[in-house]
């Protein structure tokens, strides 16, 4: 299978890299994706990132080009509606505009979706038929792999799983909503919550740092600081709650945990599985693994790089 030109754009991030058929990143580029600049100066950084990475991958020519970014947008048409982490980049069509730099065919992915493909194929879900994806970070996205194939909804923008309800009239969400698990679970709410909680007058041992971040909070619940502890609880109670659910639901092999807050590891895995094999029906509970993701911080180039192949290959979507 010929290797594919993987690009993937984020709120503070734009990263490409050149995809072989084994999952294997090869030529990796990094760089700010300084979103102020507007969508023009972006893409023009983005798609010389796609030139630098396919020079340095020293590969065979690239056939095709993946693109992974956040929500909504159009699968079919390849055009980024209205990405909230990407503010002022209303339908762009980011995949004409990529086929007019590269002269290659291009496939657009929500990053959450790419990213399910991409653990599926290559990472944690190897083997696995029916397997759960999140992605806990800025916010909270997912992707579904039901029967071996990807579940990408009606409009291609599928898995929002981020947007469960926990706790109704909650705190708000990122989405307009009350109580969605992103508004509890997801690094901004968690710093979010440690600011609110010391500008009340909490105690602290994070009263130390400027401005906490979720990396903050983790280290100090296990230090036992109990702000922090509290906090920690909190959010591990609303993402065991919403797996809870989406176990029973799904009933899948497989629920994989990705970005940046899983990081702290079995301090937020634990507990989250204990939650599900605790409160989920059983026979689901007993079905589901809950495990942390393989393919760190590449895995949305990954996934992208599995869209592009499935493009050549002309695998159904």
């Amino acid at each position: 299978m010929p290797p594919v030109l993987s690009l993937d754009i984020g709120g503070t991030k734009l990263a490409a890299g050149v995809v072989t058929g084994d999952g294997l990143i090869h030529g990796w580029q990094l760089a700010p994706t300084h979103r102020e600049e507007g969508p023009r100066a972006v893409l023009t950084r983005l798609f010389d990132l796609g030139r630098k990475a396919i020079a340095e991958a020293g590969l065979p020519e690239v056939a095709a080009v993946g693109i992974s970014c956040g929500g909504p947008l159009n699968t079919v048409t390849g055009v980024l509606e209205c990405p909230p982490h990407l503010p002022g980049w209303v339908d762009i069509p980011i995949c004409a505009l990529t086929t007019e730099a590269y002269g290659l065919p291009a496939v657009l992915e929500n990053d959450a979706t790419a990213a399910a493909l991409g653990e599926f194929r290559y990472g944690a879900g190897r083997g696995t038929s029916t397997m759960l994806y999140l992605t806990i970070s800025t916010g909270v996205g997912g992707g579904s792999v039901i029967g071996g194939r990807l579940h990408r909804g009606a409009a291609g923008n599928g898995g929002e799983l981020g947007h469960v309800m926990v706790r109704p009239g909650g705190r708000r969400c990122s989405c307009g909503r009350m109580g969605c698990l992103e508004a509890y679970a997801s690094g901004t709410s968690i710093a979010e919550r440690a600011r609110e909680a010391l500008a009340a007058g909490r105690t602290s041992s994070l009263s130390a740092v400027e401005r906490p971040t979720a990396e903050d909070v983790s280290r100090a619940a296990e230090a036992g600081d109990p702000l922090a502890v509290e906090i920690w609880d909190e959010t591990t109670w609303a993402l065991g709650s919403a797996l809870t659910d989406l176990v029973n639901a799904f009933e899948p092999e497989l629920v994989v945990l990705g970005g940046g807050v899983t990081r702290s590891g079995a301090r937020l895995l634990d507990p989250v599985a204990a939650a599900v094999a605790r409160d989920a029906m059983p026979p689901a509970a007993r079905s589901a693994r809950i495990q942390l993701a393989t393919l760190g911080a590449g895995v949305c180039v990954v996934g992208a790089g599995a869209v592009a192949h499935d493009l050549i290959t002309g695998t159904a979507r």
